[in-house]
């Protein structure tokens, strides 16, 4: 359990009844993002209230009735998870920057231009989020979040989903040390080994990728290196 003077309030609301619990902040919105898996360390007590500032415990026969268990772990859970988290306003503006600059990242590298098949630039995602009065919620995941980000954006930006499959050729003596960036960037179709020992591979890649796919590719091996893109879906 965490200290009481870094506490927040968990609420969680249904059939007009009201329970609360007291968390760490930051810990709660890690156990409800999957980063953390013992509850109690998110906690600061385990008792559930039905008003934390009054002292006033939820009876146990409301437990029951709203969450159909009197286990006080199964039910602090489910405030974490499904319940209002209180955010201070520094870390609530803190968890939408981090959220914003994933959210982002993610649009770049699995979208492209519709009109131009590039990637839009991050600065002008940033900015068609600005335009579009984007909310971020600080206490939902990013990845959550991208599609309705996108549904917004789709009103200023000529955007859309791509992948790429795409054919790369690696000479003998730059294999061992691309074969990894090539599974760390895309997914593997096929491989072949040629005659000279050159690697030759099909690799399925988001379209915002690419780029920085060849970039490393091309750092690894000094420009020597074929890509070719057999096809966009």
């Amino acid at each position: 359990m965490t200290n009481i003077e870094s506490s927040v309030i968990a609420r969680f609301k249904r059939e007009g009844k009201t329970f609360e619990i007291l968390v760490d902040c930051d810990k709660a919105i890690l156990f409800r993002e999957g980063k953390i898996k013992n509850i109690s360390e998110v906690l600061v007590t385990d008792d559930v209230f039905s008003d934390v500032k009054q002292a006033e415990h939820s009876p146990e026969k409301e437990l029951q009735a709203v969450f159909k268990t009197t286990d006080k772990n199964a039910i602090i859970e489910r405030i974490v998870r499904e319940g209002e988290i209180q955010l201070t306003t520094e870390h609530k503006n803190k968890l939408q920057d981090e959220k914003k600059k994933r959210i982002v990242d993610i649009i770049h590298k699995n979208t492209v231009d519709s009109k131009t098949g590039f990637p839009h630039p991050t600065a002008r995602i940033e900015m068609a989020m600005k335009e579009a009065r984007v909310n971020i919620n600080a206490t939902k995941t990013a990845e959550g979040q991208v599609e309705d980000v996108i549904k917004q954006l789709r009103e200023i930006l000529p955007i859309k989903y791509e992948k790429r499959e795409l054919s790369i050729k690696i000479k003998p003596e730059h294999v061992g040390k691309t074969y990894g960036t090539l599974k760390m960037f895309g997914k593997l179709i096929k491989e072949n080994y040629e005659n000279d020992g050159s690697l030759k591979v099909s690799l399925e890649i988001p379209a915002g990728m690419q780029e920085d796919l060849l970039d490393a590719l091309n750092k690894a091996t000094h420009g020597q290196v074929v890509v070719d893109i057999v096809r966009k879906f």
